[in-house]
């Protein structure tokens, strides 16, 4: 049975997105004490895959796994998963809002409703949790008086609270963005191209100089291809050096986005390749498809010409 590890405990958003995905219904799901951990626990093999957060469309960079997916790990990107961010107020059950006194969540979700507090709960002390799901489990199990949690309807399943105020997040189109990952050299480590693909990469300079990120970008916009992501991160080999993060459309298995990484291999002093993987978002790959035909014509092209060469 394939185990997958993710941000425990059980009941945080990582888990309700994994259960999403129906192909994945089989798996023995494994909760982890962070992030970071995951990641180590899937390249040791602890676990066959990882999941984890990678960014969420109000607080940005989930920076402490994109760093070590850049730094620290060698792993692949299997696919992505986003999930829409619904933020609930949880209270064992008989709570009225009125009897709140204090307030359990994870520091970002707690950021994410702060005019529903501000408004409803105007006086009630805050604390911070480990992630929302340990504040659903601390006030589901341990039971603190007068408290409740702000975490998921699966967390509050989970440990027995009632669901006291339904989607009390800000931002209605709040998303968090999720990648399976998978040791490098595994079986299957980069998943066989669907069409509508996602590639990730880091670019790391070979010197801080005028134009480097153009003549990085170049390569892209020579051969149609199109950026979903640029995000820049400081290497930690010294202030004011960054590298940085691509995400293309596009499979490595396809030509062009071959022969882009190829030409940007060999300029940058590294090229770092995060996976080839199935894109989530429904926009359609024509411009992708596009560069591809014309790629190919121009190959064929070449052939044509060199198979004239006298020898």
């Amino acid at each position: 049975m394939t185990r997958i590890g993710f941000l425990g405990p059980p009941g945080t958003f990582g888990e309700e997105a994994l259960l999403t995905q129906s192909d994945l219904a089989g798996a023995e799901l494994v909760p982890i004490r962070t992030m970071l951990d995951v990641l180590a626990s899937t390249q040791r093999g602890d676990v066959d895959l990882g999941f984890v957060a990678l960014e969420n469309s109000i607080d940005g960079t989930v920076n402490e796994s994109l760093d070590s997916l850049i730094f620290e790990r060698d792993v692949f990107i299997q696919r992505e998963v986003i999930l829409r961010i619904s933020l609930h107020l949880l209270a064992p059950p008989g709570t009225a809002l009125a009897d709140l006194r204090e307030i359990y969540s994870y520091p970002k979700a707690l950021a994410q409703c702060r005019s529903f507090l501000a408004d409803r709960l105007p006086g009630v002390e805050v604390h911070a949790a480990t992630s929302t799901a340990e504040a659903v489990r601390h006030v589901g199990v341990d039971r603190p008086p007068h408290a409740a949690a702000v975490g998921t309807a699966l967390a509050g399943r989970l440990y027995g609270l009632d669901l006291l105020e339904s989607e009390i997040e800000d931002h209605p189109d709040n998303a968090t963005r999720f990648v399976l990952v998978a040791p490098n050299g595994s079986p299957g480590c980069v998943p066989e191209p669907t069409g509508h693909d996602k590639t990730s990469i880091v670019c790391f300079q070979q010197a801080d100089r005028p134009g480097s990120l153009l003549s990085i970008l170049s390569e892209f916009a020579s051969r149609n291809i199109n950026l979903t992501k640029l995000e820049s991160r400081p290497t930690r080999r010294g202030l004011g050096d960054y590298c940085f993060i691509i995400d293309l459309e596009g499979h490595v298995a396809d030509e062009v986005v071959a022969d882009c990484l190829r030409n940007l291999h060999a300029q940058l002093a590294e090229l770092k390749f995060l996976g080839s993987y199935p894109a989530a978002s429904e926009h359609a790959p024509a411009l992708r498809r596009e560069a591809e035909a014309s790629w190919q014509a121009a190959e064929g092209w070449i052939a044509s010409i060199r198979d004239q060469i006298r020898r």
